[in-house]
């Protein structure tokens, strides 16, 4: 992912609210599952790591977008922004790469 097409993703996920909240159980095989099955229907979600949850936001992002074939599109904060592109429902699109 480029550095224009991950500022493009960054500008959309402003307006998004978040979809999934990661509590004190931090990374469980139900959250992933909720998290791939919105990848799949939006693309681009926002995460929120609630403040019982004590693990590291990043290392959470990291995790996830590993388990979920994601990318990493920004953590600041507790939040998390993660995308993949859909195979049935296509519904961004990236700048071209240069």
């Amino acid at each position: 992912m480029t550095s224009k097409q991950r500022a493009y993703l960054k500008g959309l996920a402003m307006k998004l609210d978040p979809v999934v909240q990661i509590g004190k159980s931090s990374v469980t095989p139900e959250l992933t599952k909720a998290v791939d099955e919105a990848l799949e229907a939006r693309e681009l979600i926002k995460l929120h790591v609630l403040k019982n949850c004590f693990d590291d936001p990043r290392g959470i992002a990291e995790m996830i977008a590993e388990r979920t074939h994601s990318q990493v599109v920004q953590v600041i904060g507790k939040k998390i922004v993660l995308y993949r592109e859909s195979k049935e429902k296509k519904k961004i699109t990236l700048p071209k790469k240069a």
